[in-house]
């Protein structure tokens, strides 16, 4: 079968898998299945850190992206952080359960001090304790509930995500969540819904994608290329640079050692593809399901 190829149009996003897959929790839907005892990626090193930051201002990077994993979990999160926001927009994906306050103490400094945002993006996938404790864990409700708190006293704005891997069709999902964070001192709420990614924990714990649910040259006619994350993105980790986040399991996906050698097209061999194509900028802040309440 002939496979849609899709070329870079240019490096907006850069990630980076900065815990690799190394994470406190072992959520049962992750699509790459983190937990304490995953090291399939590692950590990164600051200067590799570093390095990508100052390679990517001459590919013309506008915005920066952290994950893992969990990225706190990472020794130098802080300075990592401080030193990025000398180069442009910052966004953190965490659980949200180690915040420690003098973290995020320096970090309100650093934001005042740059000339652009940091932002947090704390993963809730259920609006009680019992929804959200059985895929991330006994007690995490309280504990996120808790780090996002943290951000606020510490004056961040963070954007709540959630996957529904069980309550994907309750018409009120968002008001809901809405509701939970009013509750919680959140007056003005962000919140992203996040679709499932048949992969990973999740292939186990629910079911993999079907052999329909792929992406053909035929369905990329007219289709607006731009929605997708390998349009635009790429991921440094410890082994090299890949075409996404999503994708990290994937051979294929390792572009190369730099991020010039990783700036080719990429086909969309992948059923995971299918969920990008369907949905679109899952990955980045901007979404069509990203709202501010």
């Amino acid at each position: 079968m002939q496979l849609p190829s899709i070329p870079l149009a240019h490096l907006d996003d850069l990630w980076f898998q900065v815990s690799g897959t190394v994470c406190n929790l072992a959520c049962t839907h992750c699509f790459i299945s983190c937990s304490p005892h995953n090291h399939s990626f590692g950590f990164l090193d600051f200067e590799t850190v570093r390095t990508a930051l100052e390679e990517s201002v001459a590919l013309g990077v506008k915005e920066y992206y952290f994950t893992g994993g969990e990225p706190f979990l990472h020794p130098r999160m802080t300075e990592i952080l401080e030193l990025t926001l000398r180069y442009g927009p910052a966004t953190v994906l965490t659980n949200g359960t180690v915040f420690k306050d003098q973290w995020l103490q320096r970090l309100r400094v650093a934001a005042d001090a740059s000339n652009y945002s940091l932002e947090f993006r704390v993963s809730m996938d259920g609006y009680t304790p019992e929804a959200n404790d059985a895929l991330r864990g006994h007690g995490t409700f309280e504990r996120i509930l808790r780090g996002v708190g943290q951000l606020l006293h510490h004056g961040f704005l963070p954007i709540l995500t959630v996957t529904p891997a069980n309550d994907e069709d309750d018409p009120q999902l968002f008001e809901r969540f809405v509701r939970l964070l009013r509750e919680n001192g959140y007056e003005r709420p962000r919140i992203k819904i996040l679709p499932t990614l048949r992969i990973g924990a999740e292939a186990k714990r629910g079911r993999g994608y079907d052999e329909h649910e792929r992406v053909t040259v035929e369905m990329m006619e007219g289709y607006d290329q731009a929605r997708l994350v390998c349009n635009h993105s790429r991921v440094v980790t410890d082994r090299g640079i890949y075409v996404c986040p999503i994708l990290l399991e994937a051979p294929d996906a390792r572009l190369g050692d730099t991020l010039k050698e990783a700036l080719a097209p990429f086909a969309l061999a992948h059923q995971a593809c299918h969920t990008c194509y369907q949905y679109g900028a899952l990955c980045a802040n901007a979404s069509s399901r990203h709202r501010d309440a």
